[in-house]
């Protein structure tokens, strides 16, 4: 199991794919101010990230056609895919293939692109956040929960319970990902924080750099 954003990725997805839209709809930009009350009840301990998320997911893209939103993850999914992952993942990755293990990509981003980017890196399977739709139109509302922490935890439980048998090994880069790394049977934290890796060693969890 794997994570996506810092885990096989250098960065955050989400934010350049919002970013390149605004880029070519700048007339979108003014949409942002509506994201300010979630982030206002964010700080204020009244709504978690997925909260934040749909806000701004449907302050930018809501009410876009599936044709637009297809068009424009085909355009970024390569972009992530040539110069946006970690050398090191793609070798761990390539590691895992070789030994014919189940690959399963686990991500808090959303269904928009990270199913894409599961398909290219050849995943078995891809778990991540749904975002709903009204008919062919974008709404930006969650569909699922948002699949962080305890969310992880749950999903990789469900998962063992369907492969009987299979050790599992698990790979996240936060702090929110100690959750669900806890419960594999080997885990690695990968460029964690010095928070992350504190929490880390006491479950003995262990942790490593990728470049």
């Amino acid at each position: 199991m794997f994570d996506l954003d810092g885990t096989l990725t250098r960065r955050d997805t989400l934010l350049p794919y919002l970013g390149g839209v605004l880029r070519q709809h700048p007339q979108r930009l003014a949409r942002l101010l509506l994201v300010l009350p979630a982030l206002a009840r964010f700080a204020l301990g009244r709504a978690d990230r997925g909260a934040v998320k749909s806000a701004a997911i449907r302050a930018v893209l809501g009410g876009s056609s599936r044709q637009e939103i297809e068009a424009w993850t085909d355009e970024f999914v390569p972009r992530v895919l040539a110069d946006g992952l970690h050398a090191d993942a793609r070798a761990a990755l390539e590691a895992h293939r070789r030994r014919g293990d189940r690959l399963v990509l686990l991500s808090a981003s959303p269904d928009l692109y990270v199913p894409a980017i599961g398909r290219a890196l050849g995943f078995a399977a891809t778990v991540c956040t749904g975002i709903a739709w009204n008919g062919e139109r974008l709404t930006g509302d969650l569909a699922t929960a948002n699949r962080r922490g305890a969310e992880k935890a749950r999903v990789l439980t469900a998962l063992r319970r369907e492969h009987p048998g299979l050790e599992v090994v698990a790979y996240g880069n936060s702090a929110g990902d100690l959750e669900h790394l806890a419960l594999a049977d080997r885990a690695t934290l990968v460029n964690g924080s010095a928070r992350a890796r504190r929490l880390a060693a006491r479950s003995h969890i262990d942790c490593v750099t990728w470049r």
